[in-house]
């Protein structure tokens, strides 16, 4: 028997969690899950409708016959990011099925279009992407910026759902000890990631790298290569006052972590990092990013301050903004307003 809704995703960190979300909240048996490989694989649970790719050419040809089977037979299909050119491709050449497939953008998956590499490997995957995208029957996100990207660059004429997609964006309640350490904390970037462009902020904290400050990096997964070069260059700038953080940390002890940080830096030039942001500005923090991404004026449309990195200040100074961003990211970004977003997606 068919499930009403299927699911086809990356086995990324984010979607253990999700399942679990689907299972507390919903009728599960609804529901049903196509995955292939990837970072979290071994944090999933042997669900009977949860379905792991083997990692072999024939594992992956039964996934893609399993997809095109159960993507004819699902009422409402969820695509969790839309990075498998292969699945594109088939959605390309079966285009009847793109009116009751929803697509969960995730946003490197977006902004490839802008940030890819002009290959010929980019146009022959744009020359799919495009029609797929643009005929896409639901968008799905909560940066409305990102929506109006699609429009933009792929004429996407599909309906946008406002949803934050996973438990990690949601408000996490953390009581934050009153401050301990003496100087200020900074964090820069999410990821060794070269989209967090942490070069670009160091020249920027070089002026005060004479001062009480502790900059951390969190660098434990990513691009090895970039990671070694930016700890290469924070130790060489910044000295003793630089700390990458190589090891991933349980989630609890991340959180607590976070609770000791003053400033937050984002330079990401696409909308990324958005579960740090949210729980540094739920946690009273400071953040800094830039203007011109689509997280920037989603904020300021929600009446959270967020702070140009163009106009960066060395202060953890707390003002009426500190506790008016807690009370909105609470409100807003809770737990009962992720489940009737996704209620509203799944019925």
């Amino acid at each position: 028997m068919s499930k009403k809704i299927l699911h086809i995703a990356n086995s990324d960190k984010f979607i253990p969690p999700f399942i679990e979300f689907v299972k507390e909240h919903f009728e599960f048996s609804e529901h049903e899950f196509l995955l292939t490989g990837g970072m979290a694989q071994e944090q999933l649970k042997p669900y009977a409708n949860v379905q792991l790719a083997k990692r072999t050419i024939i594992g992956r040809l039964q996934h893609y016959a399993q997809a095109v089977i159960k993507m004819h037979q699902a009422k409402k299909v969820i695509l969790h990011g839309l990075f498998d050119i292969k699945l594109v491709y088939l959605l390309f050449f079966m285009p009847w099925l793109l009116k009751k497939c929803y697509w969960v953008m995730w946003g490197g998956d977006l902004y490839v279009y802008q940030l890819g590499e002009r290959s010929w490997k980019w146009k022959v995957r744009e020359f799919f992407r495009r029609p797929v995208i643009k005929n896409m029957g639901h968008l799905v996100t909560y940066i409305k910026g990102d929506y109006e990207l699609a429009q933009q660059w792929y004429g996407a004429k599909g309906q946008y759902h406002e949803c934050f997609m996973y438990t990690s964006n949601l408000y996490k309640e953390y009581d934050v000890p009153h401050k301990q350490h003496s100087g200020i904390n900074i964090l820069v970037g999410n990821s060794a990631d070269p989209s967090n462009n942490h070069l670009e902020v160091f020249d920027k904290l070089e002026a005060f790298k004479d001062q009480d400050i502790k900059i951390y990096a969190p660098l434990s997964y990513g691009n090895p290569g970039y990671a070694q070069t930016t700890i290469q260059q924070g130790k060489q700038r910044f000295g003793d006052k630089f700390e990458p953080l190589t090891e991933h940390m349980p989630f609890n002890q991340y959180l607590e972590f976070l609770g000791k940080i003053d400033i937050a830096i984002f330079n990401h030039k696409r909308q990324q990092a958005m579960g740090n942001t949210i729980t540094l500005l739920g946690l009273g923090k400071k953040v800094f990013m830039r203007s011109d991404v689509t997280q920037w004026a989603f904020f300021k449309s929600h009446g959270i301050a967020v702070y140009d990195i163009e106009a960066f200040a060395l202060t953890d100074d707390e003002d009426i903004q500190v506790d008016e961003n807690k009370h909105r990211v609470k409100s807003y970004f809770s737990e009962q307003t992720f489940v009737n977003q996704l209620r509203e997606i799944f019925n």
